[in-house]
């Protein structure tokens, strides 16, 4: 009798630890991917240009978004590819865009636009930082809007950042376009 409760306390052990090591570390997610295909955002021009041209008349207001910023993305602690956009949008939205972005999926995953550097020290991404949101995909194109009150070109970088391990996937400094 001894040796069967000592049989059943061990199974019970392992089934706690077993699913502790399923909610926690979610190995799971390294089986599987989570691809997604946003388009960029549209939005009508506003009803009447708000620019004026160096001759004094109203100059058109651009209908397209205009790129404020790009970088492309280095490797951190899981191979990350792809290209980090800062647009701004017809109606003066600002947006964060990763095109043709692929990382590993894992726990936990945020976008952050970081003070520290892409190649800078992994434990400095979170010290100053705006999250944007949980990643929504570890494939694919998304977009991820950026508050009106921030200068997104305060910020050196983007980072994808593990909040569970504090590890960051990916990180591609921010370049100011030449618009």
């Amino acid at each position: 009798m001894r040796r069967r409760t000592w049989i059943i306390l061990a199974a019970a052990v392992l089934v706690v630890l077993g699913a502790v090591t399923l909610i926690w570390f979610q190995p799971q997610k390294l089986f599987y991917d989570n691809t997604v295909d946003e388009a960029l955002p549209t939005v009508s021009a506003p009803a009447r240009p708000t620019g004026e041209g160096t001759d004094g008349t109203a100059s058109p207001v651009p209908t397209e978004p205009v790129e404020l910023a790009s970088g492309t993305f280095i490797s951190r602690e899981h191979e990350t590819t792809g290209t980090a956009r800062i647009l701004r949008l017809a109606d003066g939205q600002q947006i964060l865009r990763l095109e043709g972005f692929e990382t590993s999926n894992g726990p936990a995953l945020y976008v952050y636009l970081s003070q520290n550097p892409a190649d800078g020290e992994d434990g400095l991404f979170d010290d100053d930082y705006l999250d944007l949101g949980e990643l929504k995909g570890n494939i694919g194109d998304q977009n991820y809007v950026i508050p009106a009150e921030v200068d997104p070109l305060g910020y050196t970088s983007v980072v994808v950042w593990c909040d569970r391990f504090s590890v960051s996937f990916g990180a591609a400094d921010i370049v100011a376009s030449d618009a």
